[in-house]
């Protein structure tokens, strides 16, 4: 990222060619709207929205805007920080830094509850690598390289429950599918809202049903910690029905989303990681590129198995 003679400190970067980059406030803000448009979407199947904590039963709504306000912070530094240091090693641990740091704000501002810490991964990522890139694509890019670098600095203790779900079921995880480029946000859920917004489906219809095909295909690992492999097929095979059924925007649609959610709400089973996913899809889509994205996630779904 280069500044145009004459400019200072407080002028707005510009990527080479002479397009505006967007700045880190930006970044920050989009990062926050994407965390807030997925918490207040619904009625999301097993997950927190307008009318309730799915199931969670400490978590509300109200809760998850607080957190992702909280988050704002961090996501500011990430972008600056990712401004200043080109990706490598040096960038990967002062983000793994800052991520640490807003894990702490996060739990915080929720009195210990974890609502944000996937988001905050992939988000912070994703921020990280839009930070100079010129288009969508870069921007994966840069996050892939980003997350597949390691960080001497993570201090030592017990491995989180979504870790600990990824080793047991042998399943990429958080950080793999960050490696690998985010396949279930490129490939699967920017796809699905593009062609939506293509057709002009409404705007939440869309959105649903692109959670929906992510929660068919990905290999949740909250689902996974909470119900095991059987609950994460319950989960693939529900999602899989609502879409059969036309989707969150036919009448027989929403009719096996509520009987999913409530299978989901009975079970204690939250779909966390796709949404997750979701929010960072959400952002993606946000994002004021400074060029036109040449093809990420508007190519074919290649995560199906």
């Amino acid at each position: 990222m280069t500044r145009p003679p004459g400019s200072g400190p407080g002028d707005e970067p510009m990527i080479a060619g002479g397009a505006p980059a967007p700045s880190a406030a930006l970044l920050a803000e989009t990062a926050v709207r994407a965390l807030r448009a997925e918490a207040r979407l619904g009625p999301k199947p097993g997950l927190v929205d307008h009318r309730g904590g799915g199931a969670h039963d400490d978590m509300d709504l109200p809760l998850l805007l607080a957190s992702a306000e909280a988050l704002r912070p961090v996501f500011l530094a990430v972008a600056d920080a990712s401004e200043r240091t080109a990706v490598g090693v040096e960038l990967r641990e002062e983000l793994g830094r800052l991520g640490r740091a807003g894990d702490r704000a996060m739990l915080r501002a929720t009195r210990g509850v974890n609502t944000h810490r996937g988001a905050l991964w992939a988000l912070g990522l994703l921020v990280a690598g839009a930070a100079g890139a010129r288009d969508e694509r870069e921007g994966v890019r840069r996050a892939a390289r980003l997350a597949a670098l390691p960080d001497r600095h993570v201090p030592a203790g017990a491995p989180s429950n979504g870790e600990r779900a990824r080793r047991r079921h042998g399943v990429r995880g958080a950080r793999g599918e960050a490696a690998a480029g985010f396949p279930h946000v490129t490939m699967v859920a920017l796809p699905r809202l593009r062609r939506a917004a293509a057709a002009g489906t409404g705007r939440d219809v869309a959105r649903l049903d692109a959670l929906l095909e992510v929660m068919s295909l990905l290999d949740d690992t909250c689902v996974l910690h909470r119900g095991g492999a059987e609950g994460l097929r319950m989960v693939r095979r529900g999602a899989s029905h609502v879409l059969a059924e036309g989707g969150a925007g036919t009448d027989s649609g929403r009719a096996a989303l509520m009987d999913l959610d409530g299978r989901l709400r009975a079970g204690r089973l939250s779909p966390g990681g796709s949404g997750d996913l979701l929010a960072a899809a959400l952002f993606l889509d946000m994002v004021p590129w400074p060029e036109p994205s040449a093809g990420t996630g508007r190519g074919e779904v290649a995560c199906r198995r």
